[in-house]
């Protein structure tokens, strides 16, 4: 039950973050940083689909994905392109692995080292999804200030 309403949250909010940045009337705004803002949208769209890859699809696809997640965050200049092909990558990641995964995984303890010490896989999962959407409300808030 969980891991379906996992998927369709991941899925939709990745849906959601491909709208996002689809809707920036000037693409170079996607890189555009301004006084305490810190992080732009399209760094933070790499950083998301590079979390999602690392600790969903490369540790239970097994999709051979390796993270660098200093690129995530010193790329700049991506084609928005590129960035919505990431993403839509990364749903159709997630549709698969998450057909992959029994209930019993996730009751397991997160088979790879994480911060969150002795988290189960359900536990990780939903912090994914959290994670995921904090930054899909600091994109849409990037966009709606800064991309005029």
């Amino acid at each position: 039950m969980i891991k379906d309403t996992l998927k369709a949250l991941i899925i939709r909010d990745l849906e959601k973050l491909k709208q996002e940045i689809e809707a920036y009337q000037n693409e170079t705004k996607l890189w555009h940083i301004e006084k305490s803002i810190l992080n732009s949208a399209g760094n933070l769209c790499l950083h998301l689909v590079g979390n999602l890859n690392t600790y969903i699809g490369a540790e239970f696809g097994k999709t051979g994905y390796v993270r660098n997640r200093v690129d995530e965050f010193a790329l700049k200049d991506v084609p928005r392109s590129e960035l919505v092909d990431k993403i839509k990558s990364t749903i159709l990641m997630i549709e698969k692995t998450f057909d992959m995964i029994s209930e019993n995984q996730l009751n397991e303890k997160y088979p790879a080292e994480i911060i969150l010490k002795d988290a189960s896989t359900e536990y990780f999962f939903v912090h994914l999804a959290m994670h995921l959407s904090y930054h899909l409300g600091q994109i849409n808030y990037h966009r709606r200030l800064l991309d005029n």
